[in-house]
């Protein structure tokens, strides 16, 4: 089921810090940034060789990553995204097995324009998940 890994997610305090940060210091290809009102971030994405880092800051009060970065000022490691063939098949295998999904386990478009949803960190050793449909 578990697939490549898509991506490594950054919540930023400052996306235009971090941006400047991963394209000039470490000479990142970063991607313009992309307002997604429907998470309550915004995001670039840091092209690397074998995956991708996603830099994400908070859209908005609302936004999902502010209490993360109230937590975490300096920012931090959000969640890893891995892909899978087949979500829905992906979502129904989670929750038969117990695993918590988060929202209204209904799948979302993520900033790849395709389905995603979110696994409970305390389901996975601490670590947030995201899956999206390859």
């Amino acid at each position: 089921m578990l697939g490549r890994l898509n991506h490594v997610a950054l919540a930023v305090p400052d996306l235009a810090a971090a941006t400047a940060l991963y394209r000039d210091t470490l000479g990142g290809d970063v991607s313009e940034p992309q307002a997604l009102p429907e998470h309550g971030v915004t995001v670039v994405f840091v092209n690397v060789d074998n995956t991708k880092i996603e830099l994400m800051e908070p859209l908005g009060e609302d936004s999902t990553i502010r209490p993360f970065l109230e937590k975490n000022p300096s920012g931090g490691m959000h969640h890893v995204c891995y892909e899978v063939d087949d979500i829905i098949a992906a979502r129904d295998r989670m929750k038969a097995s117990g695993a918590r999904i988060l929202g209204d386990g209904e799948l979302k478009i993520g900033a790849h324009g395709k389905p995603v949803l979110f696994l409970h960190p305390k389901d996975f050793m601490g670590t947030l998940i995201e899956l999206e449909q390859s």
